[in-house]
């Protein structure tokens, strides 16, 4: 499997230009378009919660479950323990009940609501009755045979919608070919949705005891569309007679939504709290600097993100002597300045994307 992917990858160059082209031109259809700027907040106050498969599609089938049941279930729990510890937040489910919702309407409920975070629950399955464990996936290019048939499986509810071929511009879940689409498209939320996955699994991992299949990359057509950090959690296998157990009872509903309400608690508190920090040169700086901007709202342009910490001698130090640099977990986030207002911001991103095309605006509470 890897092999023909790498093979695919490698011949088609020019394959990947057409395909590039219809991407844009999917992105740009009515309805279609992903806001990517104005999202990210330095608070959540929308989330989406995301009840897997529903109605005629039942999702995996395990010896005694369907999967669409225990991922409403524990969606319905999970928003009730958001509610109740953080009142501010509005929480919205694409589902509350046993319906069919199509996965491009799965996004669209999420985007049209402004949502700062969407969360799409399901379960796994494997033809080996003893895999098991918990993985959380991101939004990105696999190229491991594993992450594939996942997405694949989760991608394969289309067909239960008609026209679906010409409804995602003949996507084919069963098809390689089709996933390099998402290897061309550039997730700004990538951080963001990184983060709460990491949080999600190390819960699971600490709290419940659960085995940890990692925060892993995939192409997921549910999450492709979602304008905002965006996660699909794997609960465990149905086609595990012990995690089947676990996941129906309702000790292993509520320990499970209460692991990942608590990903949220920390992750929701990370967002409110700024944690920015003006870098300075090693060497002293005369005490010429303005003075502090007023307390508020402040707009930021992000240049980078990335696992070491940049030397003094970075070209990014050089090009924005007022570099801003903010560190949370593993990851260090670089900003050229703080502006005032997103106008603002705005018309100083178009010269950053000149030469950081992946620069995006962002914001934060002083």
């Amino acid at each position: 499997m890897q092999a023909k992917v790498g093979l695919i990858l490698k011949s088609c160059c020019l394959l990947r230009f057409y395909v590039l082209m219809a991407a844009l031109a999917w992105l740009l259809v009515e309805g279609g378009a992903v806001a990517v700027c104005a999202r990210t907040k330095a608070g959540v106050r929308t989330v989406t919660i995301d009840a897997g498969h529903g109605g005629k599609d039942p999702g995996t089938l395990g010896p005694n479950s369907k999967e669409k049941d225990v991922t409403l279930a524990v969606a319905l729990r999970l928003g009730e323990k958001i509610r109740a510890k953080h009142p501010e937040v509005k929480v919205i489910y694409t589902r509350d009940k046993d319906e069919f919702i199509p996965l491009d309407e799965r996004s669209a409920i999420a985007n049209v609501a402004k949502s700062d975070l969407f969360i799409s629950i399901h379960c796994n399955s494997a033809s080996a009755t003893v895999a098991k464990g918990v993985e959380t996936f991101v939004m990105g290019w696999h190229m491991a045979e594993d992450q594939f048939e996942v997405a694949k499986r989760e991608n394969s509810v289309i067909t239960f919608e008609q026209d679906y071929s010409q409804k995602y511009n003949h996507f084919d879940p069963n098809s390689p070919e089709s996933y390099i689409i998402f290897s061309l498209m550039q997730n700004v939320f990538h951080d963001q949705s990184i983060e709460f996955a990491t949080l999600v699994q190390q819960n699971f991992v600490k709290k419940n005891n659960r085995f940890d299949r990692e925060v892993k990359q995939a192409g997921f057509l549910v999450l492709y569309k979602s304008s905002m950090p965006a996660v699909l959690i794997e609960l465990g296998f149905l086609s595990n007679r012990k995690e089947e157990s676990y996941l129906l009872s309702p000790k292993g509903q509520e320990e499970t939504a209460e692991a990942i309400a608590q990903a949220f608690d920390t992750y929701a508190k990370r967002r409110e709290v700024s944690l920015l920090e003006k870098v300075t040169s090693d060497s002293a700086r005369a005490d010429t600097a303005s003075p502090a901007p007023a307390v508020g709202r402040r707009y930021l342009i992000q240049v980078a993100s990335v696992n070491e910490r940049i030397g003094s001698k970075h070209p990014l130090r050089r090009e924005f002597p007022n570099l801003i640099e903010l560190h949370e977990g593993k990851r260090y986030r670089y900003f050229t300045d703080r502006y005032g207002s997103y106008e603002e911001a705005k018309k100083n991103l178009q010269s950053v994307k000149e030469k950081y095309k992946d620069a995006f605006i962002t914001s934060f509470e002083d």
